[in-house]
């Protein structure tokens, strides 16, 4: 036996890892005990292989700017620091012509491939506003994909229209969108949602809206927020959730597990939450990701975002396999004074060759790219 396999069979997840590497992925059984587990350096060692026998020492990013086109909301989440509410002195809401704009700076300074689309709850706004914008950035800038819109902004635009999810899905597919965001699950259990988020879509309204999504050929990512007022037996319900969806549809291109970021939220004023969870339990939850999802979601991304860059270098190795975007103009994480929240593809690509990986620029469907 080798000093490796030696090593994971003394693991107090040894028999889990064992059968990972065999392909069996985690029960909900084995994925408490990984999520009890301090050994996150073994299971990093698995996680990593297993991600480089799929796509070697290579890593993909996108070219992208994040569009927080309105940050009027009426769905007050305990967790946002971002929204306000309508009429308040200091919200906005982009025009279309301020969109075009953003879009047209952004391709001619650094051919973005991918606009992420996301914004408040607004109850102004008409699914035209929507349809008018997708239009222009398809139409003008055919080689930028739409990735835009999560569960519960497609949610609200059915409430104000009086119209169903799918309807709106399929308004807003036929208008440009080409693929939808995983936010607004959050953690997809109700009795999470009712204490961070209770004005906000159920856990199977999120469901059923990516699954709607998903059978009319729109793709989508899926997230997890971690490290709030959810116990270990929530996120593995989470991920299980996913996973059952993936089974029926096959639509999810990418998994993102990224941590709360307390500051200058309502949770963090109640007390709920005074710190975020931090580098080892991202470490954890990317290497978990990759076990559970190998052999069905391709793609883990590295959350730098709410980690930074370093951190994002370590999660390559601990099962990630894609770096995000370089997310220009993010207006939501920054609002906590979390760190800096834009990069360019230059930053990425020296970040990913600074360990020893190859960067791949790629496309809104994670196919790689020219630069």
């Amino acid at each position: 036996m080798s000093q490796t396999a030696e090593q994971i069979h003394r693991s107090d997840i040894g028999d889990i890892l064992e059968n990972s590497l065999n392909g069996i992925s985690p029960d909900r059984d084995d994925c408490l005990r990984l999520l009890k587990s301090n050994d996150v350096h073994m299971l990093g060692m698995v996680s990593g292989h297993l991600v480089r026998k799929r796509f070697g020492k290579k890593a993909s990013f996108v070219n992208n700017i994040i569009l927080n086109y309105t940050n009027v909301c009426v769905t007050d989440c305990k967790f946002c620091a971002f929204y306000r509410p309508p009429g308040a002195e200091d919200s906005y809401t982009l025009t279309l012509d301020q969109i075009e704009s953003r879009v047209k700076a952004a391709w001619d300074m650094f051919k973005i491939r991918q606009v992420l689309i996301q914004g408040g709850h607004n109850p102004n706004l008409s699914i035209e506003y929507y349809e008018d914008a997708f239009k222009i950035i398809r139409t003008k800038f055919p080689a930028v994909g739409v990735h835009g819109l999560s569960a519960s902004e497609i949610d609200m635009i059915a409430k104000v229209e009086k119209s169903s999810t799918s309807e709106v899905l399929s308004r807003l597919k036929e208008s440009g969108l080409q693929s939808v965001p995983g936010a607004g699950a959050e953690i997809l259990v109700d009795s999470v949602k009712d204490v961070i988020s209770p004005k906000k879509i159920s856990s199977a309204d999120w469901i059923r809206i990516m699954k709607e999504a998903h059978e009319m050929g729109l793709p989508a990512s899926a997230t997890m927020m971690y490290g709030h007022v959810e116990s270990n037996n929530d996120i593995i319900e989470h991920f299980f959730r996913i996973q059952k969806l993936q089974d029926q549809t096959n639509g999810f291109m990418a998994f993102i597990p990224w941590n709360f970021e307390p500051n200058n939220t309502l949770m963090q004023e109640q007390g709920l939450v005074k710190y975020g969870t931090g580098g080892i339990q991202l470490l954890k939850m990317i290497a978990i990701s990759r076990l559970i999802f190998d052999d069905t979601i391709p793609h883990i991304q590295s959350s730098w975002l709410t980690n930074g860059v370093g951190m994002a270098q370590m999660a390559l190795q601990y099962g990630a396999d894609d770096f995000g975007g370089t997310l220009i103009g993010e207006e939501v994480v920054s609002c906590t004074g979390a760190r800096s929240t834009e990069l360019t593809g230059k930053v990425i690509a020296d970040a990913i060759g600074q360990i020893g990986y190859e960067a791949v620029e790629r496309d809104n469907f994670y196919c790689s790219v020219t630069p």
